[in-house]
């Protein structure tokens, strides 16, 4: 039950992240209280029922890099959609500098 409450955090979470801005997997672990679950946040992205209603695809890795996607071509649909939203990139990576989101729990 715990995992299931945690996951639908990390959907709300995710939810907030507004066009432009992306967040991090670690980042959103930290704000839904399991600063160790980067990981499972990862998998709830990859399973997202409510794609494309719950942006996961504002979700990067902690070092801009995108990771997974299964929509459309995959990171190349991922980087599409973010460049459309306004997101900044350094090279094939976010330029969290610029579009890290700053989640509020």
């Amino acid at each position: 039950m715990k995992i299931i409450i945690f996951k639908e955090k990390i959907y709300s979470l995710t939810n907030q992240i507004p066009k432009g801005k992306v967040a991090t997997y670690g980042q959103l672990a930290r704000l839904g209280g399991k600063p160790k679950a980067a990981r499972a946040v990862g998998g709830f992205m990859r399973t997202n029922p409510n794609a494309p209603h719950t942006p996961c695809h504002r979700v990067v890795a902690k070092d801009g890099s995108l990771t997974g996607y299964s929509a459309g071509n995959g990171i190349s649909t991922k980087k599409t959609l973010l460049l459309k939203e306004g997101v900044i990139f350094r090279g094939e990576k976010v330029d969290l500098e610029k579009s890290l989101w700053v989640g509020v729990v």
